[in-house]
């Protein structure tokens, strides 16, 4: 097991908790990438099993604080049960939150982030897998917080998926021109089924708008699904904070492996 300092976490984030779960690179190929994204490279990280594969392709998309060791854990959990995972910086356009000490800082980036970049730079990505031994005709994506919100926008543009996972992604908002659309809106869009991932304690999601989004989702007759831990907060996944809950974190994961294998990922 590696043992990542506090350096390797976001300046932003809590102190480390001793609920950390780490994950070695034994018997994967795990990098920092560049990935090729319209008129620059953006960074990533990507990990996958040895050998050249093909595997089933994971996009992982990163929580409010960028991608930090949280998100790299995540990306090399996957690769040992065999998919080839990759997590690009969505945000780097815009600047590195990896070193501002408050969310506050960090919001005013992500605030300036448009979806349509978002979802271009994630389709570089997707490319990038397939350059690299990725199966594209097993794909699917997973997000967390941030990325939960985009992991429903995701379904919504990438004809490719075959399924995605949103972990306590906002579900409703105020339209902009950087964010025309919100998941409810798209509800009858997804080119891709999505299992929706929240806390019944969120006290940034309001259970009101998970139920507009699980109406949304019935009125389309979409195979989509949403899960609610009814004693969970926001971040319950994130074994690195104190809102870590490990009963709900474990029933979610595997319920997110059981979603991808039923849908061909």
């Amino acid at each position: 097991m590696t043992d990542p300092t506090n350096t390797a976490f976001a300046a932003a984030t809590p102190p480390v908790q001793d609920t950390l779960i780490t994950t070695d690179t034994a018997g994967l190929q795990a990098a920092d990438i560049q990935i090729p994204a319209g008129d620059r490279a953006i960074p990533g990280y990507w990990a996958a099993p040895a050998g050249t594969g093909p595997y089933p392709v994971v996009l992982v998309v990163q929580e409010i604080f960028g991608v930090h060791e949280h998100i790299k854990d995540v990306v090399r959990r996957f690769a040992k049960l065999g998919y080839l995972a990759i997590a690009p910086d969505l945000y780097v356009r815009q600047g590195d939150v990896s070193g501002l000490e408050s969310i506050d800082e960090i919001r005013k980036i992500v605030s300036t982030v448009p979806d349509r970049q978002v979802m271009s730079d994630l389709d570089a990505s997707l490319a990038w897998a397939g350059q690299h031994g990725g199966d594209l005709d097993r794909v699917g994506v997973t997000g967390f917080c941030w990325g939960g919100r985009i992991t429903w926008l995701y379904a919504a543009h990438q004809t490719r998926l075959k399924a995605g996972v949103a972990w306590y992604g906002k579900l409703v908002g105020e339209a902009g021109s950087l964010m025309p659309q919100h998941p409810v809106q798209l509800a009858a869009q997804l080119k891709a089924p999505v299992l929706g991932l929240y806390g019944g304690q969120d006290q940034g999601i309001p259970l009101e708008t998970v139920e507009q989004m699980r109406m949304a989702l019935a009125q389309a007759v979409s195979p989509s699904a949403i899960h609610v831990y009814p004693d969970a907060p926001h971040a319950f996944y994130a074994d690195y904070r104190p809102s870590y809950r490990k009963g709900a974190a474990q029933d979610a994961w595997q319920r997110m492996l059981d979603w991808f294998r039923q849908h061909g990922v």
